[in-house]
């Protein structure tokens, strides 16, 4: 018996403009995974890719809006909604 598939993950810096992201895992040490969760960028939150810059990008969760630089953005794995 075949186990169910699960969505496929990809880092957030593969994302495209536009796309609605949840977030699935957060690869890094214990500074990335507290940074991260200080701006309320969780495993299960719900983003938006509002804009890309060079590697950079800007993401919505809610109201609140963050820039990532794209160091961060590839330690941060997400899967479309």
């Amino acid at each position: 018996m075949n186990a169910p598939r699960s969505a496929a993950t990809f880092p957030l810096a593969m994302a495209a403009e536009g796309d609605v992201l949840r977030v699935a895992a957060i690869v890094g040490g214990a500074g990335m995974a507290r940074r991260v969760a200080e701006m309320g960028l969780n495993v299960g939150s719900e983003i938006i890719v509002r804009q890309r810059q060079g590697a950079g990008l800007v993401v919505l969760r809610g109201e609140a809006r963050f820039a990532l630089g794209g160091g961060m953005a590839h330690k941060i794995m997400v899967c479309k909604v």
